[in-house]
């Protein structure tokens, strides 16, 4: 086994150097690991074993994931790289088998539509090209009547089935949706409107990046393109049109060039990419085509080029997960003044979206309104419902809801069914989760919607804080810091940076590490003064230190924004789930003066 591994990781040296060097990672892991479980790792003089029954394995587990197998661990060797590619087929294969008999078991006449439509997209997420897992998934939502989400389905299924295949989709699959009507358009504004119908979302297209000097960086270009596109295509919300669409336009786009006006684009992204001695930098512009272009976002990445699939990994993550909250903040803030009197569920639940986290208390129940209109005229539109449910979890935390247990319900049942509707949507698996962790203490059920967020979309800085929040609930504080850090590290500069500072203040408060926290939530109070939570946990650690003027003056502070609030209610109000960690919270507001 020890010569085994060790030819595989080091084929290029010889025996002797090869087994040193396999010793050498063999301490270093007993070493990491012994915190955790000494004995995961049984190493003997010929074999190595590790002890299942002690580790969590997702092929193992029969997890389904978008991403390749071991997909960072590529390019260590070219022995090792030989077995993971025929171990990717393997387990592609076995994937798909286990995928297949699973929708078997949920479709049909007997099977559960909304169990079918999990499986389908399950199938898919391996198999991208398996017709019976299309056929399957727009069978079901048609059955639960979607009809939005199956013509949705469909467009995925032509694009990626013309990808794959060069064919579009068997006659069959072209029939189910052919007498099925659209349920929403909507209208480009200021703009000529496109040949095609349009569907609730913004069109984005992704150019080739431009590699500046040519040489070796010209396959990163095309490949940081393909990455782009297939990262920013798991955020639903989006269209995506694919680079060689838009390489076969030549031009800069342009309101006067008819191609363009055809594909009835609201964004594109461009790029170049450039080397110099060993670093790589990358320049990513994202563009308004609804009339002249005009730059809305720009980005650098400066990276070590050494390592061009890392490097192309990273850029990817960062800009998908900085593009998103900065479109969506975007889109919000012009439906606000440009929804038009026959607004559309989309429209209506976009211009909502900066209200939520702005809670600024007028605008943000005219934002809930905005919402119930949204679900009532497009009771199948999956985003209007998971919005809503994150809209009723800031008003029970807000302490603005008259009935805190009816808003608590409601939020529940929206994020139901924004669930099933769209099992396939990140965001609104993750919002449910918080719905479940938040205001039900069911953070076990939580994290596995949020896993299952991840899976959809490792991209999605909304899903790593939210999850984070739910470690720090369970009292796993080192795993919520590692989860709310990535995603500041997805998305550095996030519009709604101040609800990551506030996610970030609780573990730290649970670890008793009390200025950070207290410096966190001055933070995120100076970039939204609103959020009461970011308050609560920074007077906390203020009643601990022994600050009593300051928590005073915040304290005051507070109850200007929640005059209902106090220590009993705080208590009875949250999520903590360790007795330890909240009697340590409740603690530092008696100490910090807060009614009881």
């Amino acid at each position: 086994m020890r010569d085994d591994l060790a030819a595989l990781l080091w084929s290029r040296r010889d025996r002797d150097l090869a087994r040193a060097s396999l010793r050498q990672c063999v301490h270093e892991l007993q070493f990491l690991l012994a915190p955790i479980k000494p004995d995961i790792l049984d190493a003997t003089r010929n074999f190595l074993l590790l002890r299942l029954d002690h580790v969590w394995i997702d092929v193992r587990a029969g997890v389904v994931s978008a991403d390749p197998f071991l997909n960072d661990l590529a390019g260590l060797d070219p022995a090792f790289d030989t077995w993971i590619a025929t171990e990717r087929r393997r387990i592609s294969r076995r994937a798909t088998a286990l995928a297949e008999a699973t929708l078997l078991q949920q479709s049909g006449p007997s099977g559960e539509p909304r169990l079918a439509i999990a499986a389908a997209e399950d199938l898919l997420m391996v198999d991208p090209a398996n017709e019976r897992g299309w056929r399957e998934l727009i069978s079901g939502l048609i059955a639960i009547g979607n009809r939005t989400g199956a013509h949705e389905a469909y467009r995925r299924c032509v694009a990626t089935l013309s990808e794959i295949t060069e064919a579009g989709p068997p006659a069959d699959i072209h029939a189910l949706i052919a007498g099925q009507p659209r349920q929403v358009e909507r209208v480009r504004v200021n703009t000529p409107a496109p040949s095609q119908d349009r569907r609730p979302g913004l069109r984005l297209g992704v150019r080739p990046f431009r590699a500046l000097g040519g040489g070796d960086t010209e396959p990163l270009s095309l490949g940081l393109a393909e990455e782009i596109t297939a990262a920013l295509s798991r955020f639903k919300w989006m269209f995506l049109i694919a680079s060689p669409s838009l390489a076969a336009l030549g031009s800069d786009p342009s309101p006067d060039d008819a191609r363009w006006r055809e594909l009835g684009l609201d964004f594109v992204l461009d790029g170049t990419v450039q080397r110099a001695a060993d670093r790589v930098r990358v320049m990513v512009r994202l563009l308004d085509v609804r009339g002249i272009p005009e730059v809305v976002w720009a980005g650098r990445f400066d990276r070590a080029g050494n390592d061009v699939l890392n490097l192309q990994d990273d850029i990817t993550a960062e800009a998908a997960a900085r593009i998103d909250p900065e479109l969506m903040l975007r889109e919000g803030q012009r439906a606000v003044t440009q929804v038009p009197n026959d607004a559309t569920a989309y429209d209506l639940t976009l211009s909502a979206i900066p209200a939520i986290y702005r809670l600024e208390e007028t605008s943000f129940r005219a934002a809930g309104a905005a919402l119930a209109e949204a679900v009532r005229i497009d009771p199948d539109y999956a985003a209007a419902h998971a919005w809503w449910a994150c809209w009723h979890i800031f008003l029970v935390g807000q302490n603005w809801a008259p009935s805190p247990a009816v808003a608590m319900s409601r939020a529940a049942a929206l994020a139901e069914r924004a669930i099933a509707l769209d099992p396939g949507d990140a965001r609104g698996l993750t919002i449910a989760g918080h719905v479940r962790a938040f205001l039900y203490r069911r953070v076990g059920e939580a994290l596995e919607l949020h896993e299952r967020a991840l899976s959809l979309n490792p991209n999605l800085p909304l899903a790593w804080v939210l999850s984070g929040l739910a470690e720090a609930y369970a009292g796993r504080h080192s795993e919520a810091l590692s989860r709310v850090h990535h995603a500041k590290q997805l998305s550095p500069y996030d519009p709604h940076t101040f609800f990551f500072d506030q996610a970030l203040m609780l573990p730290h408060l649970l670890r008793k590490e009390f200025a950070i926290t207290v410096e966190l939530g001055h933070r995120a109070i100076a970039l939204n003064p609103a959020l009461t939570s970011t308050y609560k946990i920074a007077l906390s650690a203020l009643g601990h230190l022994g600050r009593t003027e300051e928590a005073a003056r915040l304290g005051a502070k507070l109850l200007d924004i929640e005059p209902e609030f106090s220590v009993g209610n705080s208590f009875r109000r949250t999520p903590l789930l360790v007795p330890e960690d909240l009697e340590l919270y409740v603690a530092g507001l008696r100490l910090a003066g807060l009614p009881e």
